[in-house]
């Protein structure tokens, strides 16, 4: 299984700016599926994004054109960049891997979009 940490959340106001890193255990080149997922409170765990190994992305329409998916490979590390941030972004946000058969779970980081 893949250990993956995420940072980068926290308290920002309406319209703001955030990144998101996700940093993981082992080589990400041969990662065919990793994923940012959120789940504010009261609600089921979404997708956000995604990006598989051959660097295709794809996007949860509330979020397009406003946040980007991105992975650095010499850093085993994932990215979500958000902008023009919204209060029904307030989630905690959680990176995935899948690699063959085994599902992996970042701890989650806290987003909060408020004035």
């Amino acid at each position: 299984q893949v250990r993956l940490v995420e940072s980068g959340g926290g308290l920002v106001q309406p319209g703001g700016s955030l990144r998101l890193s996700c940093a993981a255990s082992a080589n990400i080149f041969s990662i065919n599926y990793m994923g940012w997922y959120r789940q504010a409170p009261g609600k089921e765990r979404e997708l956000v994004a995604t990006i598989s190994g051959a660097g295709t992305t794809n996007y949860a329409d509330s979020v397009k054109g406003r946040f980007t998916i991105s992975r650095d490979i010499s850093k085993n590390t994932l990215y979500l960049q958000m902008n023009s941030l919204k209060p029904d972004d307030t989630a905690v946000y959680y990176c995935r891997t899948d690699t063959g058969s085994i599902r992996s779970w970042g701890q989650g980081t806290q987003v909060t979009v408020s004035s």
